[in-house]
């Protein structure tokens, strides 16, 4: 998946997203990560800068992969989010639930 690169496996499983996650490609967003968190659990980090657009159901994978994460014990923060997505995180109160760095 192109718009998910793994920039490192520990101590965190840290990706960079790029383009655009959207119902077309969220499931394969989803296998992907949970199939390597589940290899190695750690700490799930996303490096937003290059992300330029999601849809509801990438907020909805997000939420996911937070849940896998916390049963887990891990925690999952999203960096770099543009204004515009940061928004989005905001409106559906997934800040108060998510960690997110500027």
């Amino acid at each position: 998946m192109k718009e998910l690169t793994l920039l490192s496996r520990a101590p965190k499983l840290e990706y960079g997203l790029a383009g655009e996650i959207d119902s077309g490609n969220a499931d394969d967003f989803y296998a992907e990560v949970s199939e390597q968190f589940r290899l190695a659990p750690a700490p799930l980090v996303f490096d937003c800068a290059k992300l330029e657009f999601i849809d509801s159901t990438t907020l909805g994978t997000f939420v996911k992969l937070l849940k896998l994460a916390k049963e887990n014990g891990f925690s999952l923060t999203l960096k770099h989010l543009s204004p515009r997505l940061k928004k989005l995180f905001v409106i559906c109160a997934l800040d108060t639930i998510m960690e997110i760095e500027e």
